[in-house]
């Protein structure tokens, strides 16, 4: 089973977007907040060329920053299949 967050901040409003298109399509992330989270801050600058951009979602293996949820789920369903609702596998 691979490791998916969704790392994000608050007022941030791709993040809000991105979520809400997961949600509506069945996929729920488990969420670190980058403002709360100085190690979830680090993943994302390393994934985000040294910044702190956010949404990022880190998917096992793969990075993706400000990420589509299309982007999402299609590396959900290489590296995480068991994360997708099972209209999305």
């Amino acid at each position: 089973m691979a490791d998916a967050t969704f790392f994000w901040r608050p007022g941030c409003p791709f993040c809000w977007r991105l979520e809400r298109a997961l949600v509506r399509a069945g996929v729920e992330l488990p969420k670190r907040n980058i403002w709360e989270d100085a190690a979830a801050a680090a993943v994302v600058r390393g994934w985000a060329s040294g910044n702190e951009t956010v949404p990022t979602v880190v998917i096992g293996p793969v990075g993706l920053v400000n990420p589509r949820p299309e982007e999402v789920v299609v590396a959900l369903r290489e590296h995480a299949p068991e994360l997708l609702p099972d209209l999305l596998r």
